[in-house]
């Protein structure tokens, strides 16, 4: 015999007792640890099931619970009855009741046969460990941890915080460099020996009792004063989550758990019958050697946790639901938004829809309802034009319209009248292209046959509304593509901008637009504006007008006398 297995036992008795008799058929002695909170009838009945086995052993119990000494007690005094009763032991292997060998025993005593002196155990000091999760890289090793972190975390917190206050630190003993790793190791029978029997022993046992999560750096600290060749690697196939939470392998995991080529696996799940039948099955059958590389499926782990953090771009899920930026995009495909075209230029919809193909709606974000394309009242996925469901979440209405819509271009119209609780989502959109007209708003209402006085009071309004929504667009921080025009600057020279926006949303029509859509008659829009100048209103965003009537050349007008309005 060359290894011997040591196993932390404290659920699924039944797969507990499948690993150990394959380690001890495959001749591995076995020395199982059984949780302390485990009743005493159920230890003696799970040691009562491997009683026929002479070289599986069980060792002292000891209290066992996430983070604290238990741990490494239990795998002190198990690891020291293999020494004592197996001499012929050269290799120690750290397992757990849910670990699974995933190769025959035999090719893991020649793997380790043929490195006699090399210890495997992960061992990296805190300034090089990247996957410590919730902090305390060093500092598990300088505070004092009185308070479990799974049963009393609000104490366990503030006492950390107390600490820091205060400026409190323990001492690292000298000689000490802490280095942390996988709890599961596999040393050799001189470093275990040597970190079991040091004359230090109980200063480095005092020491790491109160160290936080001490089976991950008891261990691998230690190794590192008396191994003479680290391998600073587990054996062992065990990830974890971007929560520091192990995975758990089911039955569809069997091709993958294959192609790792690891010698054994942890967490399995205990009802996962077919890993258990295919690997534990036959334990002493020939496979190809090849090394252990878990190498070979981390891209598919680190595609898992993309996956679970961040999902699919535009998707929503429980799961990350509200943590602000752990979307993997904020939609899921690109849009294009429109303020002021539809006011200047007559039929704007329609024309938009035929000259690129895309979906174009109205005013999502109206008042009275959402306008959907030819005014349907409900559209994929379900979706209500209902203004009360709309704006009891304005942000998720847009997302699920994109998500419902994914491949086909969406543009709607938007403007001042519309609800502004949706304007700082799209502005940090990525996806979103945002086309402004300042000013145009003024258009439906001097075409309006109100009182001027009513007019004159609803264009202070929109003005103040849209000026603080362009100061919404100027924000550094905005990360939609953004292009803004004043009124004025816009009619006179349409075809270009109109021309840049096609192609911006290139759907359908690459050739150079034949003509622009009409616009709207603005013979003495510009005594309009200077009307509500005179009345006190300075309207400023739409660029300067002169007061005489539009050219007659100018593309898309005809002239009408102007009424003024009084």
């Amino acid at each position: 015999m060359s290894v011997g297995v040591v196993m932390l036992v404290h659920t699924a008795f039944d797969r507990a007792e499948q690993a150990a008799r394959h380690w001890a058929h495959g001749g591995c002695p076995v020395v199982i640890h059984v949780d302390e909170k485990v009743t005493k009838d159920r230890f003696r009945a799970f040691r009562q099931t491997l009683a026929d086995l002479p070289d599986v052993l069980f060792s002292k119990r000891h209290r066992c619970e996430w983070g604290t000494w238990g741990l490494v007690a239990a795998s002190q005094d198990a690891s020291e009855l293999m020494l004592e009763r197996f001499p012929d032991v050269r290799h120690v292997y750290l397992s757990s009741g849910s670990c699974l060998p995933l190769r025959p025993v035999a090719e893991l005593r020649d793997y380790l046969a043929d490195r006699p002196r090399t210890d495997f155990i992960e061992s990296a000091t805190t300034a090089d460990v990247p996957w410590t999760v919730g902090g305390l890289d060093h500092e598990r090793f300088t505070l004092q941890f009185p308070f479990s972190w799974r049963k009393h975390r609000y104490l366990f917190d503030k006492f950390v915080d107390l600490q820091r206050a205060v400026g409190y630190a323990r001492r690292i003993p000298a000689g000490l460099t802490p280095h942390m790793g996988s709890q599961w190791w596999c040393l050799t029978r001189q470093t275990l020996s040597a970190i079991l029997k040091d004359p230090e022993r109980p200063r480095h046992d005092r020491y790491f009792r109160h160290v936080w999560i001490p089976d991950e750096s008891y261990f691998q600290t230690l190794a590192r004063l008396y191994s003479t060749q680290i391998e600073s690697r587990s054996l062992t196939l065990s990830k974890f989550d971007f929560q520091g939470k192990p995975h758990i392998f089911y039955d569809d995991h069997l091709q993958l758990l294959r192609r790792s080529d690891c010698f054994v696996a942890r967490k399995i799940w205990p009802r996962a019958n077919r890993l258990y039948e295919a690997f534990l099955t036959d334990p002493n059958s020939a496979q190809q050697r090849q090394e252990p590389n878990p190498g070979k499926i981390d891209r598919i782990f680190a595609k898992a946790v993309d996956r679970r953090t961040r999902g699919r771009p535009g998707l929503y899920m429980q799961s990350r639901f509200p943590r602000l930026g752990w979307e993997n995009g904020v939609t899921a495909g690109k849009y294009s938004v429109f303020q002021g075209f539809a006011d200047l230029f007559l039929g704007f919809e329609a024309w938009l829809a035929k000259s690129t193909g895309a979906q174009v709606h109205g005013h999502l974000y109206a008042p009275d309802r959402a306008e959907f394309a030819g005014r349907e009242t409900v559209v994929a996925g379900a979706l209500s034009n209902n203004a009360l469901l709309r704006d009891e979440n304005p942000k998720a209405f847009l997302t699920n319209l994109l998500w419902n819509t994914r491949g086909e271009r969406q543009c709607f119209q938007y403007g001042p009248s519309d609800n502004p609780a949706v304007l700082r989502h799209m502005t940090l959109d990525p996806n979103a292209q945002i086309s402004v007209i300042s000013g145009a708003w003024a258009v439906p209402l001097y075409q309006s046959k109100a009182d001027f006085a009513e007019i004159r009071a609803e264009a202070a309004r929109l003005q103040r509304i849209e000026a603080t929504m362009l100061d919404e667009l100027r924000r550094p921080d905005t990360k939609a593509r953004i292009r803004t025009w004043t009124m004025a600057d816009f009619i006179e020279a349409p075809m270009e901008p109109l021309q840049t926006l096609i192609d911006e949303i290139g759907q359908k029509n690459a050739r150079r637009l034949a003509e622009a859509p009409r616009m709207v008659d603005l013979t003495g829009f510009g005594q309009f504006l200077q009307d509500l100048k005179n009345q006190g209103m300075h309207p400023y965003l739409m660029g300067d007008f002169p007061v005489d009537p539009v050219p007659h050349n100018r593309p898309g007008t005809t002239r009408k006398p102007y009424l003024v309005r009084k």
